[in-house]
């Protein structure tokens, strides 16, 4: 709570090219009339023809605002010196863009695959740590190199709340059940601050958790768990006694509510494997729903009332390999037809607009996706790594294709 509390009052200096004064507008009346954040109905912006509800939350959360003003400081403190990215700073490709055009050179892609070899890195060089943070193993690597990660470090503090609250619970004998996307930077650095604390795993979604739960009652044989979750568990993992006692954490950019009804299922299959009630099931499931970031929260609930407003389609401006939006678009289309967009760029034209499949980041060119009647009703949102002004510049476009301007 007092993270999200500081959250809400720092003031990040951030490129002005990322804000957007008419959001800004929007976003402060909406604060000073809502300082509880009760209400998650969105904002219309009527233009006649057109008329766009944008969703109470959106846009750059604490954490990317953080790590955007560490990057940029640090290029505009260190001229002349060479600077890494351990890899993306966000999942927002203009924003890495204008980073890797000021000089700063990725050490590896988001999967963690080389594109500089760590022999090239001298002490004298300039390392930072991306908002998802990173593995014990790269740390160490990088502090054997001369490298003060500490100083350069944009790790977001939920994330870090999430691998704090882990060893809490790992002291109290509680395996750790994290879930996230394996692959994912901000996954793979949860599971390794969390595996040198206590025995864990990793689910992706409620299908591998109802699997994992098999384990726990005994009704799947040992040996196959170590085959279902290769590469997922930690070193000497014994799942008949490492699955007794846990507690669930997540990457923090994936849909609360799967988190918590994962959290929710696993705590009822221990409470009826081990004959437990409400008072006794502590002994078995440690409660971590305080590890739920906030902004996540914040804006998977204002699509959730955006939702509730009648509309012909809804876009999600993100980066493709966004994980908090993806899961916006998913559950935009849960309702109705939903267009991922990475910017304005992406809207050809009044028929043609270029789409990405949120599951397979596959593009496709979609036609006739404007409505013929008038007025159009859109709903809009964005990822937390997605600048104001892109947001603004895509109601602009869509409106120029109405003949109105904002």
């Amino acid at each position: 709570m007092l993270l999200a509390i500081f959250a809400d009052m720092k003031t990040f200096q951030v490129p002005t090219t990322y804000r957007s004064p008419l959001i800004s507008a929007l976003k402060a009346k909406r604060k000073e009339a809502d300082k509880l954040k009760k209400d998650f109905t969105p904002s219309l912006m009527d233009l006649g023809p057109v008329r766009f509800y944008l969703a109470r939350h959106f846009g750059f959360c604490y954490g990317v605002e953080n790590a955007i003003e560490i990057a940029f400081r640090t290029v505009e403190e260190n001229p002349g010196k060479r600077i890494f990215l351990l890899s993306e700073m966000i999942h927002n490709p203009f924003v890495n863009r204008d980073l890797q055009a000021l000089g700063v050179r990725f050490i590896m892609d988001t999967y963690g695959n080389p594109i500089v070899d760590f022999a090239e890195i001298t002490p004298e060089d300039v390392v930072l740590i991306p908002a998802f943070g990173t593995t014990i193993p790269i740390e160490e690597k990088l502090r054997g190199l001369g490298i003060p990660i500490e100083k350069y470090d944009t790790t977001c503090p939920f994330v870090e709340k999430v691998w704090n609250r882990s060893a809490q619970i790992a002291e109290k004998g509680y395996t750790i059940v994290v879930h996230g996307k394996p692959t994912h930077e901000e996954t793979r650095a949860t599971f390794s601050h969390s595996a040198v604390h206590a025995p864990t795993v990793v689910v992706n979604d409620m299908k591998e958790t109802i699997e994992l739960a098999k384990y726990i009652i005994g009704e799947k044989p040992t040996e196959q768990f170590y085959t279902e979750f290769a590469d997922r568990f930690s070193e000497d993992f014994d799942v008949n006694k490492d699955l007794q006692r846990i507690g669930v954490v997540n990457q923090t950019t994936m849909l609360a509510t799967d988190t918590q009804a994962i959290a929710d299922y696993l705590k009822q299959v221990i409470m009826t494997h081990h004959q437990l009630d409400a008072s006794t099931i502590g002994e078995r499931f440690a409660d971590t729903r305080d590890t739920l970031c906030y902004a996540t929260n914040d804006n998977q609930s204002a699509v959730l009332g955006m939702l509730e407003q009648e509309a012909d389609f809804a876009i999600v401006v993100g980066g493709r390999n966004s994980s908090n939006t993806s899961q916006l678009v998913e559950l935009c289309e849960e309702k109705l037809p939903t267009y991922f967009i990475r910017s304005e760029e992406d809207i050809l034209s009044d028929s043609e607009i270029l789409h990405a499949n949120w599951r397979t980041r596959e593009e496709s060119v979609i036609s006739n996706w404007l409505p013929k009647h008038r007025p159009v009703q859109i709903l809009v949102t964005s990822g937390a790594s997605c600048p104001d002004s892109i947001v603004e510049a895509v109601l602009r476009k869509v409106s120029s294709l109405f003949n109105v301007e904002i």
